[in-house]
């Protein structure tokens, strides 16, 4: 079952999860939070992991900085997908990641989205005249100091000497999937997202795609997190390392990262 939430409503969810969830999950039952941006793999992978292995996936999807806080405050999560190592990173120097259990997922890009169908591609880089293909609109992107897809958008338009002269036009959105959304429903008429966002959503199209050398590399780091512990968990750790989970990611634009042993 995937909930997806945005900042307002997870505290709510967390609640409810935690009226209706004891302190140990079920032995058959796992609790994932991820990544907005992983909604429609996650999607197929939890069709294809219950199916295969009988046991129930509660997949909770927000913004990476808001489902790691809400971790920090006590959250019931079981898995974390999370699109920037950060917030990992934050997780795991609190004591709340399980040992060797984290690794690297998958890979994705940003790009430049219009609304409709039809928009003209461009090279993107340093000239680029992105305020004047603005014009009057405003540019969507997830919060530019916070969530991955915003961060990473707004060091590729720094880096492209972009940022200042569109920086008043933005219009920041909880996530990316709601980023996505004001340029779906023509709110916005440009936004910024995650390479697999804009597969997922045929009302937008392409512009262009941020140079890579333009960010840091975009990883999803995974892990088990400490604060619960059952043998299902790692069972869908490994699912999401095997060929039926790969091919789902791939179908959705991600870039599965090589393993690591």
């Amino acid at each position: 079952m995937i909930r997806a939430i945005g900042a307002y409503a997870v505290a709510a969810l967390v609640l409810c999860l935690a009226a209706g969830v004891p302190s140990k999950a079920r032995s058959d039952e796992i609790i994932v939070f991820a990544a907005a941006s992983m909604n429609n793999a996650l999607a197929e992978i939890e069709r294809g992991f219950e199916a295969a292995t009988g046991h129930d996936l509660i997949v909770s999807l927000a913004g990476s900085p808001v489902l790691a806080r809400q971790i920090q405050q006590g959250a019931p999560a079981d898995i974390f997908i999370s699109a920037n190592p950060d917030w990992m990173d934050m997780l795991e120097q609190d004591g709340l990641v399980e040992d060797d259990t984290r690794f690297d997922l998958v890979g994705n890009s940003i790009v430049l989205i219009a609304s409709g169908t039809d928009a003209t591609p461009t090279e993107i880089s340093s000239e680029l005249d992105l305020k004047a293909l603005l014009g009057e609109g405003r540019l969507a992107m997830a919060l530019v100091d916070s969530v991955p897809a915003g961060i990473y958008g707004k060091i590729s338009l720094e880096s492209l000497g972009l940022w200042d002269d569109v920086e008043a036009q933005v219009a920041q959105a909880d996530n990316v999937r709601a980023a996505l959304a004001f340029v779906a429903t023509g709110e916005a008429p440009y936004g910024i997202v995650y390479a697999t966002d804009a597969i997922a959503e045929n009302r937008v199209s392409v512009v262009g795609t941020f140079p890579p050398a333009s960010h840091p590399p975009i990883v999803y780091p995974v892990a088990d997190m400490a604060n619960r512990d059952h043998p299902a968990e790692t069972e869908f750790l490994d699912y999401l390392r095997g060929p039926e989970a790969r091919a789902a990611f791939e179908r959705q634009g991600f870039v599965v990262a090589e393993r690591q042993e």
